[in-house]
């Protein structure tokens, strides 16, 4: 009997958040790009909550866009309410989260994904990896049909072996009821990858007419949006916004849950995977946090063509009568009728050590993944390394050099090199404290950091490259001009002073030195600003930023300058490190397990202490000496 065989550059098996911007940044770079998905209606589906963005994950996806993804685009397109978070903090925590239109977000991202040469989506279950003397070669379908590539980009999700549970049900189905994909773990274990269960979960849905909103407070959008995108024309997304609204859980809604507990899975046993401890189900709040007499809980809208309302901070997977009667406690929802029950979702992920910082696999070249599947959470955190693990088989078929971000550079860069570097024992969330340079780290600041590697790779053409230049220069130039602009003991300056509660001045001061006081910046300062031009917004924020922060900022950038030491001290690939003398046992394993790149990723691995360090950095160097 024939077999269908067919010839693609790349292929990239899933086309969930990760999935389509590996697919969409092979297809860009012009390599003929084929695009595995169980059901072609997923495409960048939102299977839990109906938003893009949030404290950290806002950076992310401003982080892509940078590079040249098609996230932040999308939801500019598709959201329905936008906020920009922490905005009583300081910038480097400000954070943007949009409510997005599900249906919108999905149906635009797969006409981009239709639209884009060069790249064909195919409905079909990937069910074996083709491996050649430790190279991937292509992949096999469940039809038997053989798909031969130069380079393979896994981003299953949480597809795998996937299972949906609430009290004693328990479907072997993906997320909102989707086929699963129930072979290529086989395959992939075949090859020495090593699988772990991990398990997430979403909250019930609700009709939008029997919810009470007179029990609720009304959260509103931004007056004034500001867009992921820093192509996008910031008037274009100044529309009417819907709103959401918090509620909380009472006394009696856990009571509920303590009497039931033994029929929760979580509790009886019945699931094995390991969750998200930063993002925890109800009942687990109710059991870690007993001490709490209530929780907040959000409803917000799913779109604007449907009724259904996702009730944010109760995911739970207990049984349906239990979720029936502990929904009906909270205020406002005493009388709503439940569309979806909330369930619990077991999965197949990978072991991120087994994985280079371009997420290629050590021990399979040309094997690459994103997403889910490499043990994160969250849309954000895939379609972030769906990008890089995309640009990256584009870069190892191209004979480039692979786009690797470090922490001081980018969020990216810390996400994966926690991964890779880290034993993940729960899915791996983004938060703004995992960022030690996070002041550097900015998202008003993403496209000043990263357009140069977008450009350098081939994602941001020419004309944005340019335009990000002109910007860079506008603000290195407004910054130097305020700094030696002066005002002098006048009646406009002391009176401006004295409406911003400011201190008064005894001589004259530059304008930078007024904008480092806490309660002045430099939009405040225009009416004493004579010669100030005019700039746009995005260039007077950088301004602003750059000279309020001023020490902050050189003091960071003083420990990057002791980081990119460490990072430019490489370890050889085949280093054998049980001829490294004094090195503990331990960390000779973890050294093994991981293989570091350099000095800087070794010391972030548990279990390799400051003395393991720098036995391994002498050792280094007298190798150095001796060649």
């Amino acid at each position: 009997m024939a077999v269908l065989e067919k010839q693609y550059d790349i292929v990239v098996i899933g086309a969930g958040h990760a999935g389509c911007e590996a697919a969409l940044a092979a297809a860009r770079l012009g390599l003929e790009t084929i695009c595995f998905t169980v059901s072609v209606d997923s495409i960048a589906l939102m299977p839990c909550n109906p938003n893009i963005g949030g404290t950290s994950k806002g950076h992310l996806v401003r982080e892509i866009d940078a590079l040249g993804g098609e996230m932040g685009k999308n939801i500019d397109a598709s959201f329905i309410q936008s906020k920009m978070l922490n905005r009583s903090k300081g910038p480097a925590v400000h954070s943007l989260r949009a409510q997005a239109d599900k249906s919108a977000y999905t149906r635009r991202m797969r006409t981009v994904m239709e639209n884009t040469d060069h790249l064909t989506i195919k409905q079909a279950e990937v069910t074996e990896l083709l491996v050649d003397h430790g190279v991937c070669t292509g992949v096999k379908t469940l039809g038997g049909a053989v798909y031969h590539a130069k380079a393979v980009v896994l981003c299953t999700g949480v597809y795998l072996n996937a299972r949906c549970i609430y009290g004693e049900v328990s479907n072997y189905t993906g997320p909102n009821g989707l086929q699963s994909a129930t072979h290529l773990t086989d395959s992939l274990k075949e090859h020495g990858v090593q699988m772990v269960r991990f398990k997430t979960g979403t909250p019930a849905r609700v009709d939008r007419r029997t919810v009470d909103f007179s029990k609720m407070e009304e959260q509103f959008g931004d007056e004034r949006v500001v867009p992921f995108s820093f192509s996008t024309d910031p008037e274009s997304v100044q529309i009417d916004q819907v709103s959401c609204w918090l509620t909380y859980t009472n006394e009696e809604t856990h009571e509920i849950i303590r009497d039931n507990l033994d029929r929760s899975p979580l509790y009886s046993g019945m699931i094995h995977g390991t969750g998200p401890r930063y993002c925890p189900s109800i009942e687990d709040k109710v059991v870690r946090f007993a001490d709490k007499n209530r929780h907040q809980v959000f409803l917000e809208p799913e779109g604007l063509y449907t009724n259904e309302m996702y009730i944010g901070g109760m995911s739970s997977s207990l049984p349906e009568d239990v979720q029936d009667a502990m929904y009906h406690t909270v205020p406002g929802l005493e009388h709503a009728r439940i569309v979806r029950n909330a369930y619990a979702i077991e999965y197949d992920c990978i072991n991120p050590i087994q994985l280079n910082a371009s997420l290629e696999f050590k021990k399979i070249q040309n094997l690459f993944s994103g997403g889910q599947f490499n043990g994160s959470s969250g849309y954000e955190e895939a379609a972030a390394q769906g990008l890089i693990a995309g640009i990256n088989a584009c870069m190892k078929i191209m004979g480039k050099e692979a786009l690797i971000l470090d922490r001081s550079e980018s969020y990216i860069g810390v996400l994966i090199d926690d991964l890779v570097t880290k034993e993940t024992h729960e899915p791996y969330r983004m938060m703004t404290s995992r960022a030690e340079y996070r002041l550097l780290l900015r998202q008003d600041n993403a496209d000043l950091r990263l357009r140069k590697y977008g450009y350098k790779v081939g994602l941001v053409d020419e004309e944005t490259y340019q335009k990000l230049l002109e910007k860079e220069r506008l603000i290195r130039e407004e910054i130097e001009r305020v700094d030696n602009t002066y005002v002098g003991v006048s009646q406009p300056v002391q009176k401006l002073l004295e409406g911003y509660g400011s201190t008064l001045l005894n001589s004259g001061s530059s304008l930078s030195e007024l904008i480092r006081r806490p309660e002045l910046n430099y939009q405040c300062l225009s009416s004493i600003d004579k010669n100030r031009p005019l700039l746009p917004e995005d260039v007077q924020e950088q301004v602003n930023i750059n000279i309020k922060y001023d020490g902050y900022i050189k003091r960071q950038m003083k420990q990057v300058e002791q980081f990119k030491k460490m990072e430019g001290k490489k370890i050889p690939e085949d280093l054998d490190y049980q001829k490294v003398g004094s090195l503990r046992t331990e960390a000779i394993q973890k050294l093994e397990a991981y293989r570091p790149m350099n000095l800087g990723q070794a010391s972030r691995i548990s279990g390799v202490s400051p003395a393991d360090l720098s036995v391994l950095m002498v050792y280094l160097e007298s190798s150095a000496n001796r060649k």
